[in-house]
């Protein structure tokens, strides 16, 4: 999510024609209607992964970063707890995995969290880390797209 410090805020162009094309892929497409998966937008740059889930209790959900793609996460039904703090810091659970671009974290001592509805997205950097599919209320189903554009 865009919360940064005043040295970091002009690092990335949330507004680059990579981010404009995710935006306009979240804007244009039948987004119930994509199969699960990925869906290529620009090739490796801007990409894709439509995913749907039942929400989990927040203690069965982790943390989790990445370094190579921000993430734009875009709720097309239901409704979760998103959950947020800053990367550094943290305490790795697992080693990076370079082949998914992805790296957890044992649970933090602070962090906050975003109520995401339907039609909301999150922006997330790779400084940031982020705990997805958490319960908001009662657990739901939850159809999702992850749009990755690459660093």
């Amino acid at each position: 999510m865009l919360t940064t410090s005043i040295g970091l805020i002009q690092k990335y162009d949330y507004l680059e024609e990579k981010f404009k094309k995710g935006y306009e892929f979240l804007r244009n497409t039948d987004l119930k209607a994509l199969p699960l998966g990925r869906v290529d937008i620009d090739g490796d740059e801007v990409f894709a992964s439509v995913q749907e889930y039942t929400t989990m209790p927040a203690d069965a959900c982790r943390y989790e970063s990445h370094d190579l793609y921000f993430d734009i996460q875009y709720v097309v039904e239901g409704q979760e707890q998103f959950g947020y703090t800053k990367r550094a810091g943290l305490e790795e659970e697992a080693p990076y995995n370079e082949a998914d671009d992805i790296v957890f974290f044992k649970e933090p001592e602070q962090g906050g969290a975003v109520l995401l509805k339907a039609g909301d997205c999150a922006v997330v950097a790779p400084e940031d880390a982020h705990k997805p599919r958490c319960i908001a209320g009662t657990p739901c189903k939850v159809r999702k797209i992850v749009v990755k554009v690459r660093v």
